[in-house]
């Protein structure tokens, strides 16, 4: 198993990373070239600048029971459909149930946004230390999981 991270903007690169050393896992850092990243553990791959390429240099990387962190939907429908797992960095794992509901609760926002000038949402909230503390766990349970199931193989 590898983690592929979607890690423009990413918040828990830096998580990823501690867990992946524990478990002994490979990350692979996904960036396009308007960011620069470095990292002493993971390898860093550098995609040009574009809509969605890192998201399919991504998929394209990914083979079956790979981990993808990813805060898109789209990636992770995709990343699903190839026999990859999910996790948003939230900590919520993306699964076949969900997914669907996910992605058209996207598109009904989408929707809003574009049929009103005076629509306004929100935005993401601030990241606290609990929402780093349940990625990790949630991270961590993915990660035993997998271990568990490669034994029973």
């Amino acid at each position: 198993m590898n983690l592929l991270v979607d890690a423009d903007a990413c918040p828990v690169v830096r998580i990823i990373e501690k867990v992946a050393k524990e478990y002994g896992i490979k990350v692979i850092l996904f960036v396009d070239t308007s960011h620069r990243m470095e990292s002493d553990y993971s390898e860093v791959v550098t995609v040009s600048k574009g809509m969605d390429a890192v998201d399919f240099a991504v998929i394209q990387r990914g083979k079956k029971g790979d981990l993808v962190v990813t805060q898109d939907y789209g990636v992770a429908a995709m990343a699903l459909g190839k026999g990859l797992l999910a996790l948003h960095q939230s900590g919520k794992q993306y699964t076949n149930e969900n997914i669907d509901q996910m992605m058209f609760e996207r598109h009904l926002a989408k929707k809003a946004r574009r049929s009103s000038s005076h629509y306004h949402g929100k935005g993401p909230k601030k990241r606290t230390k609990e929402d780093d503390e349940h990625f990790e766990i949630a991270l961590r349970r993915l990660l035993e999981e997998n271990k568990k199931s490669q034994l029973h193989q």
